[in-house]
């Protein structure tokens, strides 16, 4: 038997006993990879750090990427906009934080960050874990957020680079068992 949800509207409030602090921390409890979305900023490229990041269909490839409606690189990601998403590495916690503002209004500069370019002509970090390039196909309102869906066009990735990990409000570090091969099964 399947149930119908109703699906959360934005304007729905949130309940009174759940803050956003008390979310925030029960969500840091499920450990994350660390992402960065680049996307077209005029003439010029924007970045930002993601967690919220997730594979959503194998056939077609799609992901999904959660954006907060006052980033702005939300301004920039437009149904058909191409972007990327580069899985950081454990040696790449200084692309993260740059990337999530930690060192000002630095989001737009890649003249000294090692990459090379998506078919689309989008900055992909050299040396992650992974990297994908994508055209947003549908765009969600949820709450403070926007989901945005992307259509996979294109895949790199460097399976013996350990992802850089976020869990607790802290990075992590994984250490990879040399003996396991990356079978692509989870």
């Amino acid at each position: 038997m399947t149930q119908a949800v109703a699906a959360p509207s934005s304007r729905t409030p949130a309940s009174p006993s759940v803050t956003p602090l008390d979310l925030r921390r029960a969500c840091g409890q499920f450990a994350t990879g660390v992402t960065v979305v680049t996307v077209r900023d005029g003439d010029g490229f924007r970045g930002m750090t993601a967690n919220s990041f997730t594979s959503v269909s194998l056939d077609p490839p799609l992901i999904l990427v959660s954006v907060d409606r006052r980033n702005r690189t939300h301004q920039l990601l437009g149904e058909g906009e191409p972007f990327s998403v580069s899985v950081l590495s454990q040696a790449q916690q200084c692309w993260s934080d740059r990337f999530a503002g930690r060192h000002g209004d630095v989001q737009h500069q890649f003249d000294d960050i090692p990459h090379t370019l998506s078919p689309d002509g989008m900055p992909i970090i050299a040396e992650a874990s992974a990297s994908f390039s994508c055209r947003v196909v549908a765009i969600h309102e949820a709450g403070d957020h926007s989901l945005f869906i992307g259509q996979v066009e294109g895949i790199a990735q460097a399976p013996r680079e350990a992802p850089l990990l976020f869990f607790g409000g802290k990075y992590r570090l994984l250490h990879l068992d040399e003996e396991t091969p990356n079978s692509g099964h989870a």
